[in-house]
């Protein structure tokens, strides 16, 4: 049965931290919804009501383009081994980039990937936990090496010149103010 908590418990913590696999999902009053798939050990709990994720360079870039606009967030957690269960945070975020003061303190909570391009801190207002009955199980097999690898081969230069001609805007033609914050 589903529950509702106003704070991430320590049990929510620890089942947050085994997770290697998460969803986000943002939109803005009148955008197309994005839900994300993310990984590569990128998330940590700040807090009873505070998480931070770094977002990676990819194809797209509509989370942060939806929460300069709309700060709501949801973050979804499955268990895919072990005990079924669905843990979703729901609160609101700011995106930082690289030029942004809190850039340095936050990054630094992460070791450090290629293609780093933006932070996410939520502040959140609801835990909910469901059954999770339907999710199937999958065996976690490793990291895929591909987006490393790609971002490793741009370069600093490779990658914003990326951020330039294939991230500034989102599906719906939201601007994601990366070109601004981050060269």
């Amino acid at each position: 049965m589903g529950q509702s908590y106003q704070e991430i418990s320590e049990n929510h913590r620890q089942f947050i931290e085994k997770q290697k696999i998460f969803f986000v999902g943002t939109a803005t009053s009148d955008s197309r919804v994005s839900v994300s798939p993310k990984g590569m050990d990128t998330l940590r709990v700040l807090g009873s009501n505070r998480v931070v994720w770094l977002n990676l360079t990819g194809s797209g870039n509509e989370t942060s383009a939806h929460v300069q606009l709309n700060p709501r967030m949801t973050i979804m957690f499955c268990s895919f081994e072990g005990a079924p269960l669905i843990l979703r945070l729901y609160g609101l975020a700011r995106v930082f980039h690289h030029n942004d003061a809190e850039w340095e303190a936050l990054s630094s909570l992460f070791e450090p990937i290629p293609g780093a391009r933006q932070i996410f801190d939520m502040e959140v207002d609801l835990v909910q936990t469901s059954c999770g009955f339907g999710v199937p199980y999958y065996s976690y097999a490793g990291e895929r090496d591909a987006l490393n690898d790609w971002a490793v081969k741009k370069g600093d230069d490779g990658l914003k010149q990326y951020w330039e001609d294939k991230n500034q805007a989102s599906i719906d033609q939201i601007p994601t103010n990366i070109v601004a914050k981050n060269l």
